[in-house]
């Protein structure tokens, strides 16, 4: 008999994954929360093989009114900034798109051009060098820590900084600023908010407690927050922190994402550079290395995965309910496990049938799904087990 499965919780890692297969994530699901370039990186999930369950946490919402940005625009042609932290290219390019409208696009480049530019990474680099101008730094690591620690460095007293906000505030890193003396603009570009439907995320904060998805995905630290406050509104934020640090890989594409996760002692799996592309491929390292259960039974190779299991090594889709009672068997392979015993991890809705027949038919069912006869026994007025032989 063989039986391997993960140790649980699983080790919070950082993971520059290689190149994978296509299909390394068949036969998981993964739920995704991004807004912006969901499609790309649902592709990314899917060309690997996963199920890719969307649930949008946040839209991107534009200021209520342009008066605040508008004050701040001209307080900086009155007062240039000696530096401008930029830390997002689609905030920048809002900026420099607003300052178009309101008809100061041109003054506000040549008050730009005379500053030290701080970039926060390669797209807000890209940003700034397509409005025209010249960056002076960029964060190799791409946060905003690293340029606090940078501007830090140097005395600032008496130093005007423009801080372009990416969504909500920067109170941390703004007080940091002002307590070493500097006076700070901030520029309130564009701010995050709940997604106008949450049912899907509420779904997706259910399948994650129901063990319907193998992993969370996240690309931004206010999807984050917004994912664990529609749990919060659901009852539900411990029991999901929970399966994070046991069931459901959470998996964010840097540290700043997933700092809210790490503040609650949650377990991250990140990849070495924040990108769309390396955070796909250390799911496709990950799960398959720590998400799967190997068992033999009735003379049969099992590798056991989130919504499949591969017999032999071909790929059998299984309903949730079967799923449930493959899962509860192969916890003791060989070992008889009750009827009773198996009602209790059924899905809600089955279980509430008889308890006979909830069971028998998802056994039924299961082993239809498998294919081969022989891996799961009956053992008369006791229950079920996996076979030995």
């Amino acid at each position: 008999m063989l039986s391997s499965k993960p140790p649980s919780p699983w080790r919070s890692r950082v993971t520059s994954a290689p190149e994978t297969a296509p299909d390394t994530l068949a036969g998981f699901t993964v739920g995704i929360t991004a807004t912006r370039r969901q499609e790309e990186f649902r592709a990314l999930l899917e060309r690997r093989g996963a199920r890719v369950v969307t649930a949008p946490a946040i839209r991107l919402a534009p200021l209520d009114d342009d008066t605040d940005l508008l004050a701040t625009t001209a307080r900086c042609l009155e007062d240039p900034p000696d530096v401008v932290v930029v830390t997002t290219g689609a905030g920048f390019q809002g900026w420099m798109s607003a300052a178009e409208g309101f008809g100061l696009a041109e003054a506000l480049s040549a008050r730009l051009a005379a500053a030290r530019l701080l970039t926060r990474g390669p797209k807000a680099r890209g940003a700034v060098r397509a409005a025209g101008l010249d960056d002076h730094w960029t964060a190799p690591g791409e946060s905003c820590t690293e340029i606090l620690t940078h501007l830090l460095a140097e005395d600032l007293r008496g130093r005007r900084i423009a801080v372009q906000l990416h969504g909500g505030s920067l109170a941390g890193f703004t007080g940091r600023l002002r307590a070493a003396g500097a006076e700070v603009i901030e520029v309130p570009v564009y701010r995050w908010v709940p997604h106008a439907d949450p049912s899907p995320l509420r779904r997706l904060v259910a399948q994650a407690l129901s063990g319907a998805v193998d992993a969370v995905a996240f690309t931004s630290a206010p999807a984050v927050r917004a994912t664990l406050r529609e749990a919060r509104l659901m009852g539900r934020e411990d029991a999901l922190l929970g399966a994070f640090a046991h069931t459901v890989v959470a998996a964010c594409v840097g540290p700043v994402a997933a700092r809210p996760l790490a503040e609650q002692g949650v377990p991250v799996l990140q990849p070495a550079r924040p990108r769309l592309g390396a955070l796909a491929r250390a799911l496709s390292v990950h799960l398959p290395e720590h998400g799967v259960t190997r068992v033999a039974a009735g003379g049969h190779h099992l590798e056991i995965r989130g919504h499949a299991v591969l017999v032999d090594g071909e790929m059998r889709p299984l309903p949730p309910a079967p799923m449930s009672i493959l899962k509860r068997l192969a916890d003791r392979p060989g070992h008889v496990i009750t009827r009773a015993e198996l009602r209790l991890v059924l899905p809600g809705t089955i279980a509430r049938d008889p308890a006979e027949h909830a069971v028998e038919m998802a056994v039924t069912r299961l082993r239809r799904a498998l294919g081969p006869s022989g891996i799961v026994d009956t053992v008369v007025k006791r229950g079920y087990r996996l076979a030995l032989r």
